[in-house]
């Protein structure tokens, strides 16, 4: 299957087991990886016969931004959950990584879900 994939989309969010860490926005990076068929998109060169990449970054921002939560595991199931509600796409993958464990990288949980 293809793939359309936007990495590391950056996202400001309330979010954290405690309150106190959900008061202050937290940078997350997103990294979405949507299956479908691709195919007529390379044909005909047109907008409608794909999804448009940026209506899905849009469509994550707004989703993430509109409350907080105490879960990235939680983010990630509702943007999954918005890509295949929308049908912009048959399978999606979802990565979220937060930075809030000293001396690592980041903290990151990945999903996949199919419609």
């Amino acid at each position: 299957m293809d793939r359309i994939i936007i990495k590391d989309l950056e996202v400001d969010a309330h979010i954290g087991v405690t309150e106190s860490e959900r008061k202050q926005a937290q940078r997350l990076l997103i990294t979405v990886e949507m299956e479908r068929d691709l195919t007529e998109a390379g044909r005909r060169d047109a907008e409608g016969s794909t999804t448009r990449y940026d209506v899905v970054a849009d469509t994550i921002r707004m989703l993430v931004m509109e409350r907080p939560r105490k879960l990235v595991e939680a983010v990630a199931h509702e943007i999954a959950e918005a890509i295949l509600t929308r049908q912009m796409a048959h399978a999606v993958t979802v990565e979220v990584k937060k930075f809030s464990i000293p001396r690592s990288q980041y903290v990151s949980i990945r999903i996949h879900r199919t419609q």
